[in-house]
């Protein structure tokens, strides 16, 4: 039985040791998302997600089919005129983070709090009852 063998005709332009080719190597092709420090207390589970200079009115939390998701948009427009002409500059900004929630998290009790850059959101754990997998039956 013959071996079969990888063979790279590429040039190293395209060399998979240096990670991405030498076009994209300088682009930024990572979306801009914000940070997140995940911590687990013994009653709730702390997500901290860093985002400065954000306003509150614009972020929105929202749980549905067990998965939280962060989200912000915002929109801004400048405009200047002068006798001759007119300059309208339009800038967007948004992310959007999901998390896959655990059993343990009461969902109705999820609180949110933005100080300081820092959006802070509390996921109280509840006692889940475990079910028995095995159950036995007996032969009648």
């Amino acid at each position: 039985m013959a071996t079969l063998v990888r063979y790279n005709n590429f040039p190293t332009f395209f060399n998979p040791f240096y990670g991405r080719p030498v076009i994209n190597r300088y682009q930024n092709t990572t979306p801009n998302v914000p940070a997140v420090n995940v911590k687990e207390t013994e009653t709730a589970f702390l997500l901290e997600l860093a985002a400065p200079g954000l306003k509150k009115e614009d972020l929105k939390i929202s749980v549905e089919n067990n998965k939280l998701t962060i989200g912000y948009n915002s929109e801004v427009k400048t405009e200047e005129s002068t006798e001759k002409f007119t300059r309208q500059e339009f800038g967007f900004t948004s992310f959007e983070r999901s998390f896959r929630l655990p059993k343990t998290v009461n969902a109705d009790q999820i609180k949110a709090a933005y100080t300081d850059g820092i959006l802070t959101v509390e996921l109280p754990k509840v006692e889940v009852k475990e079910e028995k997998l095995v159950k036995e039956i007996t032969v009648a």
